[in-house]
């Protein structure tokens, strides 16, 4: 039988980059042309066009260009807010605003602020308008006019559908003397605008059967951006919708922090986040993708049909976001609006929120934070569907960690466990259960474990030295599992050349062998083997090892995992690691002078502080004449009363 080939399409969009495409099939993004379903800004100080200049320091007055463009007729009035620098309003300025068919509101504090603008003014403006702008078709015209008027210019934004804008007053001397505009300019020095982003996008799935609607912003990167907080204003029409969810990309380092208004909406974000009305704890996001295909997929994968709207905009400190009630969103069928969270549905919205589970190829791990529990009062215990399988407590957290394969899990959905979480809460005297069904998504990547035992239990994050290690490398892969196979696998140490241990499925090296592992099922494909890490006489033992390996299909698919282990220090043959002998020799040596030494002093002491009184017979066989006449002598000449009373 020949080979089975690999598909077409799935293998180009591979060699794309784009993960998992058949999961955004049947759904081209294209730009909404009708009454989008949002209404979204943000907060940037990057202009299209602007630039600076030192040319206005020898005259009279500051001098600042505005030109205002529209993509769409705006429905908001235009609000310009002047602002002076610290030192307050300390010299004359002009405002130079080009807003052709716009309504405008200017304030500002400084009372020598003239107003130069073709705009509309509001009734609210506080500044002094002057004479109208001539007519101006262009920036090169624009800019020159201003030039011959006051002699020299300080800024010059070009600005498309603004919101609002703050200019600060101020000009820097170390500007070059001619404004000459620049593309995307940075005016952070000197403007703030809140800018509207008409650049939304939409679809729906062909083949859809629901119609709940995604709502996708994605934070275009930018490495060099300082931004690490975004906030987030969220409205939703009084009529709200509960079957919508809003989906955040951005890098995982981000956090952001979200004001909801009216809304009953689900969330996804990346990296850290934090819903003012409900908690002012951060809870912790999930890696998205950080493609438009990926994160349409993504929508798909939670079962979000209509993809009401796709936004790609700069990262930035503040966006707005307004969800209109709109004909693609009104297709889901009306329901009454949900009441504010209540003793009942609290527990689903705050775990469907948290999303305290994680699933690996082969088991399932819950860690709830008890202070996350803080709304939901009186939490007794945690089980799963299986209320043998009891989450253990201690004084911050409820943790439970369980194989798929247990506790009533079912893997019925693509690449999903499915099971409920049984929150028991005390009610006076009474236990009162809640259930709330999730579904834990398993991720679609190589796993690598390290055992210290054949019996492949109790997985480990230490490697001994010369002594057995037993690897196993798994994963799930729904989609002609057969054709998975595990490429090589390499151990790399600090200052040590990297080791082969398998290629191909075969062992390579010294001390390693392929072991036979469990059958294969519902997709899932393990390969394990075993090596001893051995190191050479008189070599040094790393801190830390790595374990990589590589598994990948035949249309040269790769995916890759790397588990870095510490390396222990066991057993070693003697004088491997061990004193030399000169070593061990000359410490026995100074032991041995030294306890002498101690020993001379210690008798030379005593020999020379004893007193003579202590002077014993020499020997205690002599004659008995010798010894009474010793004796006799010796008493005669010691003063005691014995001897005083018989010289007496």
């Amino acid at each position: 039988m020949a080979p089975r080939a690999a598909p077409l399409l799935p293998l180009l969009l591979a060699l794309l980059g784009r993960p998992d495409p058949g999961r955004a099939e049947g759904c081209d993004l294209q730009p909404v042309t009708e009454e989008p379903p949002i209404t979204l800004s943000y907060a940037t100080s990057t202009v299209p066009r602007g630039c600076v200049s030192s040319g206005s320091m020898a005259t009279s007055h500051e001098v600042h260009v505005l030109s205002i463009k529209w993509s769409k007729a705006s429905a908001f009035p235009l609000k310009v807010s002047v602002t002076p620098q610290a030192g307050g309003c300390s010299r004359p300025a002009v405002l130079v605003l080009l807003c052709s068919h716009c309504s405008a509101t200017i304030t500002s504090p400084c009372p020598d602020l003239l107003v130069r603008t073709d705009a509309h003014l509001g009734p609210d403006t506080t500044a002094a308008p002057g004479p109208k702008l001539p007519t101006a078709t262009g920036e090169v015209q624009l800019l020159a006019w201003a030039r011959d008027t006051y002699r020299g210019i300080t800024s010059y934004s070009e600005l498309w559908d603004p919101r609002w804008v703050q200019l600060r007053l101020g000009e820097d001397a170390s500007s070059p003397l001619d404004c000459i505009p620049q593309e995307h300019f940075d005016a952070m020095l000197h403007l703030e605008t809140e800018v509207f982003f008409h650049g939304v996008k939409g679809c729906s799935r062909r083949d859809a059967q629901s119609t709940r609607a995604a709502h996708i912003i994605r934070l275009q990167p930018e490495p060099s951006s300082p931004i690490t907080e975004v906030n987030l204003s969220l409205s939703c029409p009084e009529r709200a919708m509960s079957n919508q969810i809003l989906i955040l990309q951005s890098r995982t380092n981000l956090t952001w922090s979200l004001s909801v208004n009216n809304c009953h909406i689900q969330f996804l974000v990346s990296g850290n986040y934090k819903i003012a009305p409900i908690s002012s704890l951060l809870l912790p996001g999930e890696l998205l993708p950080d493609t438009e295909w990926g994160l349409v997929a993504k929508a798909f994968e939670k079962n979000y049909s209509v993809i009401a709207s796709y936004s790609a905009i700069p990262t930035s400190t503040r966006i707005s976001l307004e969800i209109q009630e709109h004909e693609a969103v009104r297709r889901v069928p009306v329901t009454p609006t949900p009441p504010a969270p209540t003793a009942v549905s609290l527990p689903h919205v705050l775990l469907l929120m948290l999303q305290p589970w994680k699933c690996t190829d082969e088991t399932m791990e819950i860690v709830i934070a008890r202070s996350h529990l803080e709304p939901i009062k009186d939490v007794v215990n945690i089980t799963l569907r299986d209320i043998s399988c009891q989450a253990e407590k201690n004084a911050t957290h409820f943790m439970l960690k369980t194989p798929l394969s247990h506790c009533g899990t079912s893997l019925e959905g693509r690449g999903h466990a499915n099971n409920e979480l049984i929150l028991n809460l005390a009610k006076g005297t009474a236990l009162r259960s809640v259930r709330v069904a999730f579904q834990c998504k398993i991720p679609r990547e190589l796993f690598l474990r390290l055992f210290p035992t054949a019996a492949f239990e109790a997985p480990q994050m230490e490697l001994e030295v010369n002594k057995e290690a037993f690897v196993q490398a798994s994963m799930r892969w729904e989609d002609h599992p057969a054709d998975l196979q595990l490429k090589e696998c390499w151990l790399v140490a600090p200052g040590r050349e990297p080791v082969l241990l398998v290629q191909g499925g075969e062992a390579r090296g010294a001390g390693v062998a392929v072991l036979e592992g469990p059958p294969s099922s519902r997709g899932r494909k393990v390969w394990r083997f075993r090596f001893t890490y051995a190191i050479p006489e008189g070599g040094r033992v790393p801190f830390s090892a790595t374990l990589k390996c590589k598994a990948g299909l035949q249309n040269n698919t790769i995916f890759e995992k790397v588990l870095e282990v510490m390396v222990k220090d066991g057993w070693q043959p003697p004088n491997n690691r061990g004193l030399g002998l000169a070593a061990v020799l000359g410490i026995t040596f100074g032991a041995f002078l030294i306890g002498a030494l101690l020993t001379a002093g210690l008798w030379y002491i005593y020999s020379h502080t004893r007193p003579i009184s202590k002077l014993q017979p020499v020997s205690s066989t002599a004659p008995a004449s010798e010894s009474s006449s010793t004796n006799h002598s010796i008493g005669s000449t010691q003063s005691t009363p014995c001897s005083t009373s018989s010289m007496a």
